[in-house]
């Protein structure tokens, strides 16, 4: 914002040129990123065993988590959803509005094809109503749905206490989606059109944030001489870092 002001300033104003220059010659702020919270699939099962089968909410909220996890869709497009936008059987899919009102449509995996044909069944509501509600029938909020993650997730912690070492909200289970699909071997441009990113240039943090491709590239460059598998240090080895 500054620099563009600075620009304009200095087609207005020429005989201010060398403090313009001084004021562009600043660095930018550099921001520490942070890094990317995903689920590893055991995270994912434990979380969906998490919503009480034998209740309507959870019944609700684990077609809601497997449909978020799939598809990677954002919380608000999760939110927006009606029941006539979701296909079941041949061509089975959801279609959903994202950023800028752009649409488009993913597919759905036979496991989250059943649990929405049966919530569905269930929720038995019109084409144009909220496919995730209340049990008054109004469309479910972005803190609803959070809120209704993180009580799963401390169910889910109790046989996965590694779920707690994470801050997990909605745009985690995107992030989930993500991974998965780039550690399937998905190319990054599709993964981009999967999750409906303007270019491949978002899609590129999953592939920093993914140890499994580095290691499979550290694989590559290993010489044939070396033993398989990590490299474990003695405890004297130990014992001598720790010092330092």
């Amino acid at each position: 914002m500054i620099r563009s002001l600075f620009s304009y300033v200095a087609l207005q104003h020429p005989e201010h040129a060398l403090l313009i220059q001084r004021v562009w010659d600043i660095p930018p702020k550099r921001f520490d990123k942070r890094t990317m919270t995903f689920l590893t699939s055991d995270g994912v099962d434990a979380l969906l065993a998490a919503p009480d089968p034998k209740r309507w909410e959870g019944r609700r909220d684990k077609a809601m988590l497997a449909l978020a996890v799939q598809t990677g869709l954002q919380v608000t497009e999760l939110t927006s959803l009606n029941c006539d936008d979701i296909t079941i059987g041949d061509g089975a899919a959801v279609h959903c509005e994202g950023k800028g009102r752009k649409q488009r449509t993913v597919p759905l995996d036979r496991p989250v094809q059943h649990l929405l044909r049966s919530w569905l069944n269930e929720r038995a509501g019109h084409r144009g109503d909220p496919l995730f509600c209340t049990r008054n029938g109004r469309r479910l909020s972005r803190d609803a749905v959070a809120q209704r993650l993180s009580t799963h997730t401390a169910t889910a912690a109790t046989t996965r206490p590694s779920l707690l070492e994470k801050s997990i909200d909605p745009h985690v289970l995107r992030h989930s989606c993500a991974m998965a699909l780039l550690q399937a071997g998905v190319d990054t441009t599709v993964i981009a059109l999967w999750l409906g990113h303007a270019g491949v240039r978002s899609t590129d943090a999953y592939v920093h944030a993914d140890m499994t491709i580095k290691e499979k590239a550290l694989a590559l460059t290993t010489p044939a001489t070396a033993r398989p598998g990590r490299y474990r240090p003695t405890d004297s080895t130990l014992v001598f870092v720790d010092s330092l």
